[in-house]
């Protein structure tokens, strides 16, 4: 088998450089290919169908890597890919079929509604008879440090909150279809000491997609800490 093709997908409230740098640094240097996707952040069947052009013009194997609600853009994604060769959920939302990463953030008591802050969809009016508030999500940056990126400095976290990329609400609360999870080998690294997505729900995501798991004492960032712990 040729080597793998890793392609490494960020989550809310994040961009590619930001959440990957350090990690895709150690890759290339071991000489690995890697690709970053700039995941839209607009809803997660949207998402989900840009990242799957991604994987359409990727050369396999591809061991595909999400972050946080990346994790549900890849579960979506993968699911007919038939070049991914694994899944890889970092401190990461891994959805059943017909649940939300929203439900998850709720179950396991998730500080986002703690933590953000939302606004109107660009063009767009606030409430839509029709779906979800219109609104997107972004974390207060007074929070930014202490819930999302403790394990930076706080200059870089100041650095991080202003290019932080808003999330559309819409986006937690779409359910998602069959889980790629089960056709599919998985790996999780959880991080013990999240804020965002609670170390308990991160242990029932990996425990129901019997995931080879490996525990990281960092923040939610988990990339952001010593980054062979995730490379």
């Amino acid at each position: 088998m040729s080597e793998p093709t890793i392609v490494l997908v960020h989550g809310a409230f994040a961009d590619a450089t930001g959440s990957w740098d350090g990690v895709t640094r150690l890759l290339l240097g071991r000489g690995h290919r890697v690709v970053t996707v700039a995941n839209p952040l607009r809803g997660l069947h949207h998402d989900a169908d840009y990242l799957r052009t991604t994987l359409a013009t990727t050369p396999g194997p591809i061991v595909l890597v999400g972050h946080s609600y990346g994790g549900a853009v890849i579960t979506q994604a993968a699911t007919e890919a038939e070049n991914v060769s694994a899944l890889v959920y970092v401190a990461a939302f891994a959805p059943a079929q017909d649940e939300s990463a929203g439900e998850l953030d709720r179950r396991f008591g998730g500080a986002a509604q703690e933590v953000t802050t939302a606004r109107p969809l660009p063009g767009a009016d606030e409430a839509d008879p029709d779906g979800p508030p219109r609104v997107e999500l972004s974390i207060a940056p007074a929070r930014f440090h202490d819930v999302f990126a403790p394990d930076t400095t706080a200059a870089d976290a100041a650095l991080l909150a202003v290019n932080q990329r808003p999330l559309a609400l819409a986006a937690m609360l779409e359910p998602a279809g069959a889980p790629a999870w089960k056709r599919h080998p998985v790996h999780y690294a959880i991080a013990t000491e999240d804020r965002m997505i609670p170390v308990a729900g991160q242990r029932f995501m990996a425990g129901r997609m019997n995931a080879n798991v490996v525990e990281v004492p960092t923040g939610h960032l988990a990339m952001l800490g010593p980054p062979e712990a995730i490379a």
